[in-house]
C-alpha cells in the first residue's frame, strides 16, 4: 500500500468534512480499519482449517463450514470498508473538478473572468447535495451491512459446537469452530463502532440540513427587510 497516497486521501477528506465528518473519518480508520488491517485478518486466518468435524466422510467438513459460514466475516468487512469510503472520495472528486473548471475559465478569459467558486470546497450547490447524498449512502452501507451480519449469524455470535446433518455427512455431526470467543469479541467490537458511524452520519446529515435552512431563513428575513 501507497501511505503517502492514503495519507493524501484522508487529508482531503478531513479538508472538507465538518467536525461530526472528522470524527467519523477517526473511528473509520482507527477503530474499523486498523484493527481489520493488524488483527481481525489473523483471527479468522485459520477459520476454514481449524473447522474440525467428528467425522472423516470426505466432503462432510467442508459442507458444513459453507453451510455455518456462507461468506466470511473478513471478506463481509472488506467490502463494507470499501463501500463506505468510497463516497467521501467522491467529495474530493466533486471539489477537484470545480478547480479545474475554474482554472479553465481563468486560463480562457484572463483575471477578467467571473469567478464560478469563490471557494471551491465550501458546501454549496451541488457539492451540497454530493457531501449529503454521500452521508446517506455511507449510513445506509453500514445498516444494509448489520442486517447482513444478523441474518448469517443470529445475534451478531457464533456458537462452539455446531451440528450438521448435511450430505454427504453419514449423520448427525458436531463441528468444532476455532477460538469462537475470540471472533465473537472482535464482531461485537466491530457491530459497535458500526453503530456510531451510522450515528455520526445522521447527525452530521442533521447539522447540514438544520445548518442551510437557518441560512435560508437568514437571508430570507434580509430579503424581506431590504
Amino acid at each position: 500500500m501507497n501511505w503517502g497516497v492514503f495519507e493524501g486521501l484522508l487529508s482531503g477528506v478531513n479538508k472538507y468534512s465538518t467536525a461530526f465528518g472528522r470524527i467519523w473519518l477517526s473511528v473509520v480508520f482507527i477503530f474499523r480499519l486498523l484493527v481489520y488491517l493488524v488483527a481481525a485478518e489473523k483471527v479468522w486466518s485459520d477459520d476454514h482449517k481449524d473447522f474440525d468435524c467428528n467425522t472423516r466422510q470426505p466432503g462432510c467438513t467442508n459442507v458444513c463450514f459453507d453451510h455455518f459460514f456462507p461468506v466470511s466475516h473478513i471478506r463481509l468487512w472488506a467490502l463494507q470498508l470499501i463501500l463506505v469510503t468510497c463516497p467521501s472520495l467522491l467529495v474530493i472528486m466533486h471539489v477537484a473538478y470545480r478547480e479545474a473548471r475554474e482554472q479553465r475559465l481563468r486560463e480562457t478569459k484572463g483575471d477578467d473572468y467571473r469567478c464560478l467558486y469563490p471557494n471551491p470546497g465550501k458546501k454549496r450547490g451541488g457539492l451540497w447535495w454530493t457531501y449529503l447524498l454521500s452521508l446517506i449512502f455511507k449510513a445506509g452501507v453500514d445498516v444494509v451491512f448489520l442486517y447482513i451480519f444478523f441474518r448469517f449469524y443470529r445475534n451478531y455470535t457464533l456458537p462452539r459446537v455446531v451440528k450438521c446433518e448435511l450430505p454427504p455427512c453419514p449423520n448427525v455431526v458436531d463441528c468444532f469452530i476455532s477460538r469462537p470467543t475470540e471472533k465473537n469479541i472482535f464482531t461485537l467490537f466491530m457491530v459497535v463502532t458500526t453503530c456510531i458511524c451510522v450515528v455520526l452520519n445522521l447527525i452530521e446529515a442533521t447539522y447540514l440540513i438544520g445548518k442551510r435552512c437557518h441560512e435560508c431563513q437568514q437571508a430570507g428575513g434580509g430579503d424581506s427587510r431590504r
